[in-house]
Parts: structure tokens; sequence; C-alpha cells
């Protein structure tokens, strides 16, 4: 399996995630299966019914993100040396050229990825158009709505 590249805060928030699933939710799925068992007839149980699809979805999520976890490949970015170029975790702030709105983001995992926070993925179409340049530099991305162009105003490594 490929590796999965994740930020240093990425692999800590999928830890936690982890630790939650697998010392608060699956105790309570347990208790709450183990009472609709008390209550008889499972056939025609819908507690019992519902206890086991949210046990089968959060096993699900427990073994989706150990695998993630054992294949990734963490990268801190305050310790690579990017020359000043956007690199895999960095902090990205822009300019829309026709609009002058600007934004700032951070490149990071697909599993990471949270619009509203500010955080893209590394595969989304700003993300591959901004690797590897620097500031000052005008990129153009190709979005389904027609091409934009953006200008680079600044590059962080936190």
């Amino acid at each position: 399996m490929d590796k999965v590249p994740l930020t240093v805060t990425g692999v800590d928030k999928l830890k936690q995630e982890l630790d939650e699933l697998k010392n608060v939710v699956r105790p309570r799925i347990i208790a709450a299966i183990a009472e609709a068992r008390a209550h008889g007839d499972l056939k025609e149980n819908a507690e019992y019914h519902a206890a086991k699809e949210q046990q089968s979805f959060s096993e699900g999520r427990i073994a989706d993100i150990e695998a993630k976890l054992s294949n990734a490949q963490i990268i801190d970015v305050t310790t690579v040396d990017a020359q000043g170029r956007v690199v895999f975790g960095a902090t990205v702030e822009i300019e829309d050229i026709n609009t002058k709105k600007v934004v700032t983001y951070q490149i990071v995992g697909v599993d990471e990825a949270d619009i509203k926070e500010g955080r893209i993925s590394v595969s989304s179409p700003i993300a591959r158009a901004l690797i590897g340049k620097e500031v000052e530099d005008v990129v153009t991305v190709k979005a389904p709505g027609g091409e934009l162009e953006y200008e680079i105003l600044s590059i962080e490594y936190i």
C-alpha cells in the first residue's frame, strides 16, 4: 500500500479519534448491545439492530484509521528545508488576481483537508498548482468554472 502523507497535526487528530473510538464509543456500543439483548427476541429488536449497525460503522472506522496510521508518512514542515518554495504542509497566502480576494491555505493530506479551516488537500487543483512555487509567483489553476490566477503573497512553514 502507498504511503499516506500526513502532517504532525493530522496524525495527532487521527490518534485522538482512534482513542475516542476505542475507549469511549466501543464500550458504549457494547453496553447498548448487551442492554438490547436483555430485552429478548433479537429478530424484531430495533435497538439491537441499531447498536449492531453502530458497532459495524465504528469498527470499520477504527480499521480505517489504523491502516492510515500504519501507512503514514509523517511530514513535519518545520524541519523541511523548502528553500522558500511551497511544499506539503506549508501555509500559503494567495491573492486572486481578478477579485483581489486574499485567502490562506495549508496544504495537507487528503484525510486532513477541511476547506472551512483553510486546509486543502495536496491533490486539489490549487495545491497542485502551488507546489514548488515561490513568493510573488503567479499560478494558474484549472477549475471547473475556468482558469483562475493567483499570486503567492507569503509562505510559512508552521
